[in-house]
């Protein structure tokens, strides 16, 4: 507890996210540890919004509405999968919803998943609060997804990035079209999206998708050292980046229309479609979570 703001860091133990507070770089590291496949499935996000549910409650406190006041002015997403940030949707849950032609089902997940990319993508509603994806291996579909909606996109050059959907006749529909178009076009956007190609780390920073590319094993220092950067002009740059989410940013009602396409254009998919995502299941389940490395 810190005594001078009266708010609380601390958070239960979760089965597949892990926590972490950095309280000299004021700086909360939230490390997804999703099992059997390292992918968003319903546990992993349950862990993820119940610390978005404590971290507003507290950040929304009338204490730490000067972001010089509270604790936390980094919240930063990562993986304790070695090789895997995050490979995606959960497609075994999809394929199983499909069938049963649940579209309640499939609607409830995505928005599951615009929940935790919304209040990713707007720092929590919280001046002052800078959001942070460190990628460390593969982010694919709503990984990427995920890595799109955070204000500053860091990955090491052994990372790589795709969207696979196209593969079996689908989308990528919780966000990525949405925060792909903002930074870099719709033509862009579109062939990123339609080419299921896996793209490297200095690719996605020559198109301009990822902010900085480090050397691997450098991600966390890159980190500590922009905190440090950022800590002698960051009233300045909390203003340009206020600026910036009020020309470009993202609205709930816009990712939730869009996912409600998702959800239709699921509830198409053939017999053939669902055969090749139950392809793709099975090369998830050759990349198990190995034990967390942090």
């Amino acid at each position: 507890m810190d005594s001078t703001t009266g708010i609380s860091l601390a958070f239960p133990s979760y089965d597949q996210l892990l926590t972490d507070y950095d309280a000299e770089r004021r700086a909360l590291w939230c490390y997804f540890d999703a099992h059997p496949r390292p992918t968003f499935n319903l546990d992993l996000l349950a862990d993820i919004h119940d610390v978005q549910r404590r971290l507003c409650a507290q950040l929304h406190t009338p204490v730490v509405t000067d972001p010089d006041a509270g604790p936390i002015q980094y919240i930063i997403q990562a993986s304790a999968t070695p090789g895997v940030f995050n490979l995606g949707g959960d497609l075994e849950l999809f394929a199983q919803l499909i069938e049963h032609r649940d579209r309640a089902g499939l609607l409830d997940y995505g928005q599951r998943c615009v929940d935790a990319v919304y209040q990713n993508a707007i720092h929590y509603g919280v001046p002052g609060v800078t959001t942070i994806a460190l990628v460390q291996g593969l982010a694919l579909g709503g990984g990427f997804e995920s890595a799109l909606s955070s204000n500053v996109l860091i990955a090491e050059r052994s990372a790589r990035f795709g969207f696979p959907e196209i593969l079996f006749n689908l989308f990528p529909g919780m966000g990525a079209y949405s925060f792909l178009e903002r930074k870099v076009g719709r033509r862009l956007t579109e062939e990123l999206l339609s080419s299921g190609k896996i793209y490297s780390a200095d690719d996605m920073l020559a198109l301009g998708v990822i902010d900085l590319v480090v050397e691997r094993g450098a991600g966390e220092a890159e980190i500590a050292a922009l905190a440090k950067r950022q800590s002698r002009s960051r009233n300045g740059l909390s203003a340009i980046a206020a600026a910036r989410r009020r020309v470009n940013g993202v609205t709930y009602e816009e990712l939730m229309d869009v996912v409600r396409l998702w959800v239709e254009a699921a509830m198409r998919l053939t017999g053939r479609d669902l055969k090749l995502m139950q392809r793709l299941v099975s090369r998830q389940n050759d990349i198990r979570p190995s034990a967390s490395v942090h």
